[in-house]
């Protein structure tokens, strides 16, 4: 996808912060829509289809934690948070209920289009070598490389934008230890600790999607001392 032909959702109670999102993102070639709270958000995403959401945490009613939740239980549709600076567990909680990444407020608006186009900017597809399977198995799953799609059965598993990056890039080295911060760059985020620990969060979000006992990781290692590494079959 190009983020020229990408539509965005901002949701923000504050008026002068969505007016210039708004107005900055659409100079950049986005579709942009704005919604001043989670029941606005709510009719939009009812009858709008929407490349990416940016959602304030910090809304009177409704918030973006329990937005972010909603949104998740019938589409993968890539969200990016705003939080306050000092918020740490709103990050975690968000990250938790299915967020792709965050930002702190204060921010500068170039960071904020340098992350949307890392979200939205699909993992180049690592060349298959002609002997590697096409298709992983992992236990009851099933992991088409080509498609980038993961099937239990007859059911294709949902996979948010960043699980998907995850597994295209677990699936083209099998058997090797990924470590923290090699994730964060394949998956075009800033360097950081903060950045190690919100993919530490999207790992155990993808085991309960993988593991039958997502504790006890069969198939999607931590290897001390190195990361975390895909075990097929």
């Amino acid at each position: 996808m190009s983020e020229f032909d990408a539509h965005l959702l901002i949701v923000d109670d504050d008026e002068r912060i969505r007016g210039l999102l708004q107005k900055f993102l659409i100079r950049h070639g986005f579709l942009v829509s704005a919604a001043r709270d989670a029941a606005h958000a709510r009719r939009l995403l009812a009858g709008l289809d929407f490349d990416l959401v940016v959602l304030d945490v910090m809304m009177p009613g409704e918030d973006g934690i329990s937005l972010t939740r909603a949104i998740r239980e019938s589409s993968t549709m890539p969200i990016l948070l705003l939080t306050a600076r000092s918020e740490t567990e709103d990050r975690i909680a968000g990250l938790e209920a299915g967020a792709d990444d965050y930002l702190s407020k204060p921010f500068e608006p170039k960071e904020l289009l340098l992350r949307i186009n890392a979200i939205l900017r699909r993992v180049p597809e690592a060349p298959v070598v002609e002997v590697a399977p096409k298709l992983l198995t992992l236990g009851p799953i099933r992991y088409d490389i080509e498609r980038g799609e993961m099937w239990q059965g007859e059911e294709l598993v949902r996979l948010t934008a960043t699980e998907s990056q995850l597994m295209r890039i677990f699936s083209a080295r099998p058997g090797e230890a990924l470590s923290r911060s090699k994730l964060v760059e394949e998956l075009g985020r800033d360097k950081g600790q903060a950045q190690e620990r919100a993919v530490d969060v999207q790992i155990t979000r993808l085991r309960r999607k993988l593991e039958s006992d997502p504790k006890q990781p069969r198939y999607l290692q931590t290897v001390r001392g190195a990361g975390y590494m895909l075990a097929p079959d």
